[in-house]
């Protein structure tokens, strides 16, 4: 079937028919829209997309087709804040209060920038919740986690900022640079890659984004708390906001990306090839190798499974296998999206999809892992 007829169109180079086969077997098991990628030293050998982009299976998916990334944002929003770090507008190794002064209340002066990258700054969560309208407003959701203390010593073991984050890293972008961090990711990223991913999506893009199934709407309850190591454990809140306007212009460098598997993919690529996407280079080896500096590797306070964090990525270890060597940065979204980046075999893999699945989805792994395989053959 074509792409038209909501099966499976796009290209894939014919040492990755695996990849397309296993992209298969999730529509096989009844997934609604979904594309995935594979790029080898920066060129795309894989795209495929298929199924519908609406809950009513009435519009397919296209080739241009965006849906919210969940968490696999933190992604390119991670490579915002490195950039800035490699061309020495900010420091990892620097305390958070240097860029941003109001952050060093209430015992934060301890807080470095890598700490906010690996999840180990003690601030996974608001003392005190906030509604709907408050996540909207950046500036107030500042103002509350600089006020706050940490809930742990900073530096010793994860908590997984699933929502926090973004709002920490975008206001180290908007200190140092000026611009907030989806406007520094357009500017330097991707307009000059021509990659179509955005934090904080312009309205007329709205027609071409596909809605999101949440966990509800497709029947199942919400993943245990036990098993979300690939799942951004975000509230039921965002679940419920996910598909209006409001949602998809803002931006939240944690959690609404809007993209799909070839443009996660594609970003990912300078972590892949030293730095460099085509004739352009956003960062160092230096820098690269940086990513790999463990900064927690035991059972996250949060999500209650053993993590091993680098500087704003996942790490390859037994207990989270998403690669086949020690240099795998990883990250995933809550209900199923996926982008591992292989540094050693220069391979990037992204997986995105609208249908929210929580335990026991091997969607994304599938397709990860016959990548790996037609890679090795």
């Amino acid at each position: 079937m074509t792409g038209a007829e909501g099966g499976i169109d796009g290209s894939c180079d014919p040492r990755f028919a695996g990849v397309r086969e296993a992209f298969a077997k999730n529509f096989a098991g009844g997934d609604l829209g979904a594309s995935c990628a594979v790029t080898v030293e920066g060129e795309l050998v894989v795209d495929l997309w298929g199924g519908h982009r609406d809950l009513a299976r009435s519009l397919p998916w296209q080739r241009d087709t965006l849906v919210n990334l969940w968490s696999t944002t933190k992604m390119p929003s991670a490579l915002c804040v490195l950039m800035l770090h490699d061309r020495g507008a900010l420091s990892v190794d620097a305390p958070v209060a240097d860029y941003w002064p109001e952050f060093s209340a209430n015992g934060k002066e301890g807080v470095l920038v890598r700490h906010v990258l690996g999840h180990t700054a003690g601030l996974p969560v608001f003392d005190e919740p906030v509604d709907d309208l408050a996540v909207f407003d950046p500036a107030e959701c500042c103002r509350r986690l600089a006020a706050q203390p940490p809930r742990w010593t900073p530096g010793e073991g994860s908590g997984y900022h699933a929502e926090t984050q973004g709002w920490l890293l975008g206001e180290l972008v908007r200190r140092v640079d000026g611009r907030s961090l989806g406007s520094y990711f357009r500017d330097e990223v991707a307009l000059p890659l021509g990659i179509d991913l955005h934090i904080g999506l312009d309205d007329r893009e709205f027609p071409r984004v596909a809605d999101v199934a949440t966990l509800h709407a497709v029947g199942n309850r919400p993943p245990d708390p036990a098993l979300r190591a690939l799942e951004d454990p975000s509230s039921t809140r965002s679940a419920g906001l996910v598909n209006t306007g409001a949602w998809r212009r803002a931006e939240l460098p944690a959690s609404n990306g809007h993209g799909n598997a070839r443009s996660v993919a594609q970003a990912m690529v300078p972590l892949a090839n030293e730095g460099r996407s085509g004739e352009r280079c956003l960062l160092s080896p230096a820098t690269i190798e940086r990513t790999f500096e463990v900064q927690a590797d035991g059972i996250d306070r949060v999500i209650g499974r053993h993590f091993k964090l680098g500087m704003g990525y996942g790490l390859h270890s037994q207990k989270t296998p998403l690669g086949v060597n020690d240099r795998t940065l990883w990250w995933a979204g809550w209900g199923g999206s996926m982008c591992v980046v292989d540094v050693e075999n220069r391979l990037t893999v992204g997986y995105a999809m609208n249908r929210m699945l929580g335990e026991g989805d091997v969607r994304a792994a599938r397709v990860v892992f016959a990548a790996h395989a037609a890679h090795a053959g």
